[in-house]
């Protein structure tokens, strides 16, 4: 087991080559013609945290370099790093000027991750840096909200959207994980897994890593004691009781959790997650329960973490 811990499993297990990529098949597809072009566009990929985004513009560079490049001529810049206009200035510009020899057609490649997280100035900066330097460079954003790249960036580039991942991708990626580390696990386990990741990849091999170091054993109680929510059987027997009209019994389980030491928006959101599944229930009768609690998320949001939100929004199921 420690020689598995040396390295975090995100790292360990992450792709390499495109064809490994999970999820995603038509954009993928689309940067693998890139790939076989060999002229890649500058290019924004946008989509939630854990999806990938960031490995496939490695992934992409990768094949595109090739090995004995791809270090030298990829420049990577995060949101940890300071990326305000003199970075634009200095860091970037220095890089783009820097002479490399690649083969015929390939070009350098500026890899900005979370690019919606930097200043409307800096990517202000950035347009003039892009055009003087088309020929010999090229730029990936990968953020999680293309609309917060200002207009000038976005015409420039080709914009790829990514969708959430389907529980089935998390899960092949996560047998393929178990099968390699021998981990012992059930069936319940992996569902706590892909329950509490919500298409986010990086987090499901994340959380499975922690319960596998922590207890040894993957199963639903490890896996919600790992994550720190609220079992999704309890909030389901919450909203059973509740669509039953039992205020009473729904209370008493909430005041369960609530002393549990579970914050208003954990139990707002795992009542959420639930909500859409929870079978048996009139599909209009499941639009006005998550309606309300859409409503209570909101007032969490603003401030008002109280128990008494919680009791209000369980007590306004129960008369749905």
């Amino acid at each position: 087991m420690s020689k598995s811990l040396e390295l975090p499993w995100v790292e360990k297990y992450r792709p390499h080559v495109l064809d490994d990529i999970v999820g995603n098949e038509e954009t993928i597809e689309r940067l693998k013609i890139i790939v076989q072009d060999g002229n890649m566009p500058n290019m924004i990929i946008s989509g939630l945290p854990g999806i990938g985004k960031t490995t496939s513009i490695h992934c992409l560079a990768f094949e595109l370099l090739g090995k004995e490049h791809y270090h030298q001529a990829t420049l990577e810049l995060n949101a940890s790093d300071d990326r305000g206009i003199d970075v634009v200035r200095n860091k970037i510009k220095q890089f783009a000027q820097t002479k490399i020899s690649l083969p015929p057609g390939r070009t350098k490649i500026i890899i900005l991750d979370e690019a919606d997280s930097m200043t409307p100035g800096a990517q202000q900066a950035l347009r003039r840096t892009m055009e003087i330097y088309s020929n010999t460079t090229r730029f990936a954003f990968a953020c999680n909200q293309s609309s917060k790249i200002i207009e000038p960036l976005q015409s420039r580039c080709a914009i790829l959207r990514y969708n959430k991942l389907s529980d089935e991708e998390v899960l092949k990626r996560l047998l393929d994980i178990i099968k390699s580390e021998n981990v012992q696990y059930n069936n319940e386990g992996l569902q706590a897994l892909i329950f509490s990741a919500e298409g986010d990849m990086r987090q499901a091999i994340n959380n499975m890593q922690s319960t596998v170091a922590g207890f040894g054993f993957v199963n639903d109680v490890n896996v919600f004691k790992i994550v720190d929510q609220p079992h999704p059987l309890v909030i389901r027997n919450i909203l059973s009781n509740c669509l039953q009209g039992d205020v009473d019994k729904a209370l008493g389980l909430l005041d369960g959790l609530w002393h549990k030491g579970y914050s208003a928006i954990d139990i707002v959101t795992s009542t959420f997650k639930v909500a859409k599944t929870i079978p048996n229930v009139d599909e209009s009768k499941r639009l006005n329960m998550i309606k309300e609690i859409g409503f209570a998320h909101m007032r969490v949001l603003e401030g008002v973490g109280s128990y008494l939100q919680l009791c209000g929004m369980y007590a306004k199921i129960c008369d749905l």
